[in-house]
C-alpha cells in the first residue's frame, strides 16, 4: 500500500464571511487577554492580532455585560474597517451564551460546565437514572440556545477541556478520554437530532499525549456515527518561550500531520499578537506535505493507534529504557550546559582523543573507530556487510528507508538503528518503517535522526517538534538525533530534551503549565511566569501550573503537583494537586508562599 498525506474530510462551517472547515484553508486564531469590558483596549488589541494574521479572534464572556459589550467591540472593529469573526468564549453561564450569540459570528461553549453544576473536584455516584435525568437537563437548555443561533447565523464550538469535566461525567468516566468524547458527543448528538450543522468540535488537554488520543479518539467515534465536524486543535496552557512553541508544536502537529485539524490556535503565556505567526509556520509546514512521493509499504500498515512495538535493549538503548539524545559536535566545539548534556556525541570522522576517556560517550565513523572505552562504530548503508566483524559492544548503523530491503541484522544483539528521514512525511516514513521491522520479527532499537538548514531558532524548534515529537507521542523511537547547520550542540540538545519532555517520553527539568491568560486574568500573568519559573526551574520533574483564572484553573491544571491559580484583584490560591491549600494571597507574596508550599511537602532538594 501507499502512505500519503491527505487532510480529513470535513464539512463546512459558516463563521462569518471566514468558513471553516471542507476545502478551506487551516484557519489561525488567537484569544484577547484584555478585559472585555474595556472596549479601547479590546479593540486596539483585536486590530493588533488582525494585522499579524488570525482568520479569528476569541474573548472571554463571564457574564451578560461583556457578552454585550461583545457586540460594541465588534461594531467599532467594522467602522474601522476589520469584519474579522468574533468568538465568544462560554463558561458556567447559558444565559451569557444566548446574549452573545446574537453579537458574535461563534459562541464556544464547555459541555463541562454549561449546564452541569460547577465542578467540586469531588467524586460521585450517580445513577442510571440520574444520569438521563442530567441529559434531558442538557437538552432542555440546550435546544434554545441553538434555535437562537440558527436564528442569527451564528456558528458553535464544543470545547471539551481535560480537567474540567463535569462530576456527572466524571462519575462514569473518570477524568478520561473517554469521558471527555463521550461529554462532546452528548451535544453533538443533540445538534444532529435538530439539524443544526454549523458546529466546531474541539477537545484540548496540556497534557500532548492525553490530547492527541483524545482528539483520535474523538475522530473514530464521529466517524462510527458518520460525523464529519470541522475540528479546532489546541495545547492548552502550553506556556511560553520555546518550551511553549515545541509542546503546542508537538501535540498540535501530530494531528494536523495525519490531516487531522481544520483550525488551530497556539495557546502561549505572551501577547495574543504574537501567537499567530508561530502558528502559521506550523501550519504552512504541515502543508509542504501536500502532494508529497508516498511511502511505500509492502502489506497493508496498521492504524496510527496501534504502531507501539517492543525492542532489545544495547548497553541501556532500547527495552523499557527512556529516549537517548545524541547530538552532532564539531571539532573544537565544547558543550557549556551540563543540564542539557546529550547521551552521546557524533563526530563522524574526527578521531577521538585516545590519550583521555571522553566524558560523554562519542560516536565516530567505523574506519576510525579503535577499541577505546566509550567510543563506539558508526556505520552508514554503504557498510552493512563489515558489522559482523567489528567486536565492539554496541554498533550504530544508519538507514534511510530505501535501505531496508537489505537490512538483516536481527542477529547481531549488539546493534543500534539510527534512521534518518529526509522525507517531506517522516512520520508516514518512519511508521512505515517501525511496520516492516515488527512484521520481520527485527526488535533492534531505532534511534530517529533528522538533518536540517535552519537559521530562524523558531523555525528550527517547530519543524523538529513536529517531525520528533509526531512519532515519540505514540511511543515510537528509542533515542533522537537532530542535526542542523546553523546551531551549536548545547542548542540542538536542550531542542531534544524538550521535545522528549513535551511528548512525555523523558521527564528532564521542571514542566510549566501556564494558560495564556484571557479578560479573566486578574494579575500580571506573563510577569508571574518569569518570577515561578525563575525560583522553581531547578525542580527537575516537578509539574507546576500557573492558571490565570478561578473559573477553569483548578480543573484544567489537570495532573499539577502544585498550582498557582488567579483568585481575584491581585490574588492568588495555591495548590497541591486539586486541594486548596492557601487561598486568596495577595499576588506579591504567592511565589514566595508558592515556593515555601512546596517545600513544606518535600518536593524541594534539601540542600537549597
Amino acid at each position: 500500500m501507499k502512505i500519503r498525506y491527505r487532510r480529513r474530510p470535513s464539512t463546512e462551517v459558516c463563521v462569518g464571511d471566514t468558513p471553516l472547515g471542507g476545502s478551506n484553508p487551516i484557519r489561525i486564531q488567537s484569544m484577547a487577554d484584555v478585559s472585555t469590558m474595556d472596549t479601547e483596549a479590546a479593540v486596539a488589541q483585536a486590530i493588533r492580532i488582525i494585522e499579524a494574521g488570525a482568520d479569528y479572534i476569541r474573548f472571554t464572556a463571564q457574564g451578560e455585560r461583556e457578552a454585550r459589550n461583545l457586540g460594541v467591540i465588534r461594531e467599532a472593529l467594522r467602522c474601522k474597517g476589520y469584519n474579522t469573526p468574533l468568538v465568544a468564549d462560554i463558561h458556567f453561564n447559558p444565559k451569557a451564551a444566548d446574549t452573545v450569540a446574537v453579537h458574535v459570528e461563534k459562541v464556544r461553549i464547555n459541555p463541562g460546565n454549561y449546564v452541569d453544576k460547577a465542578k467540586t473536584l469531588r467524586q460521585i455516584d450517580c445513577t442510571g437514572a440520574e444520569y438521563e435525568s442530567e441529559i434531558a437537563k442538557i437538552r432542555t437548555r440546550f435546544l434554545p440556545f441553538l434555535q437562537l443561533c440558527r436564528r442569527h447565523g451564528t456558528a458553535i464550538r464544543i470545547g471539551v477541556n481535560h480537567g474540567s469535566l463535569s462530576d456527572r461525567i466524571m462519575s462514569r468516566y473518570g477524568d478520561t478520554p473517554e469521558g471527555m468524547v463521550a461529554s462532546c458527543m452528548e451535544f453533538l448528538h443533540i445538534c444532529r437530532e435538530t439539524q443544526f450543522g454549523d458546529v466546531v468540535v474541539s477537545i484540548k488537554a496540556s497534557n500532548t499525549v492525553v490530547m492527541v488520543q483524545t482528539v483520535r479518539l474523538l475522530v473514530r467515534t464521529m466517524e462510527a456515527e458518520d460525523m464529519h465536524y470541522p475540528l479546532h486543535l489546541g495545547v492548552t496552557e502550553a506556556g511560553d518561550s520555546e518550551d511553549g512553541r515545541i509542546k503546542s508544536a508537538v501535540g498540535i502537529g501530530a494531528l494536523l500531520a495525519d490531516g487531522i485539524g481544520d483550525t488551530i490556535r497556539v495557546s502561549l503565556s505572551e501577547p495574543p499578537e504574537m501567537e499567530i505567526p508561530v502558528a502559521r509556520k506550523l501550519v504552512d509546514y504541515i502543508l509542504l506535505r501536500e502532494n508529497h512521493e508516498p511511502v511505500d509499504v509492502p502489506g497493508i500498515c496498521v492504524p496510527y493507534m496501534d504502531y507501539h512495538r517492543e525492542t532489545r535493549t544495547v548497553q541501556g538503548i532500547g527495552g523499557r529504557n527512556h529516549p537517548v539524545v545524541v547530538a552532532c559536535c564539531p571539532p573544537g566545539e565544547k558543550i557549556v550546559s551540563t543540564a542539557d548534556r546529550p547521551d552521546f556525541i557524533y563526530i563522524g570522522q574526527n578521531r577521538p582523543d585516545t590519550s583521555v576517556r571522553p566524558v560523554i560517550p562519542l560516536l565516530v565513523d567505523a574506519g576510525l573507530w579503535d577499541d577505546q572505552p566509550d567510543v563506539f562504530p558508526y556505520f552508514y548503508a554503504k557498510d552493512i556487510a563489515k558489522i559482523k566483524d567489528c567486536k565492539a559492544i554496541m554498533k550504530f548503523i544508519e538507514l534511510e528507508y530505501k535501505d531496508m530491503d537489505t537490512f538483516m541484522l536481527e542477529q547481531d544483539d549488539s546493534v543500534v538503528m539510527v534512521f534518518n528521514s529526509s522525507h517531506l512525511n517522516s512520520m508516514a516514513e518512519t511508521r512505515a518503517l517501525m511496520f516492516r521491522l515488527k512484521e520481520a520479527g527485527c526488535d533492534v532499537p531505532v534511534i530517529l535522526r533528522r538533518n536540517y538548514s535552519e537559521a530562524d531558532a523558531e523555525s528550527l524548534q517547530l519543524k523538529a517538534a513536529v517531525d520528533f515529537g509526531a512519532v515519540l507521542v505514540d511511543g515510537i523511537g528509542n533515542g533522537i538525533f537532530l542535526c542542523n547547520d546553523a546551531s551549536n550542540v548545547t542548542v540542538t540538545a536542550r531542542y531534544m530534551f524538550a521535545i522528549l519532555q513535551a511528548a512525555r517520553v523523558r521527564i528532564s527539568k521542571t514542566e510549566y503549565i501556564s494558560c495564556p491568560g484571557c479578560g479573566r486574568t486578574l494579575y500580571d500573568l506573563k510577569t508571574t511566569v518569569a518570577r515561578v519559573k525563575a525560583a522553581t526551574s531547578h525542580l527537575k520533574g516537578l509539574k507546576i501550573a500557573i492558571m490565570g483564572c478561578i473559573v477553569n484553573g483548578p480543573g484544567e491544571m489537570a495532573d499539577a503537583d502544585y498550582g498557582y491559580v488567579g483568585a481575584g484583584h491581585d490574588r492568588v490560591s495555591l495548590y497541591k494537586g486539586r486541594e486548596c491549600i492557601r487561598k486568596n494571597i495577595p499576588e506579591i507574596e504567592a511565589v514566595e508562599q508558592l515556593t515555601s508550599l512546596i517545600k513544606e511537602h518535600g518536593d524541594w532538594p534539601p540542600d537549597d
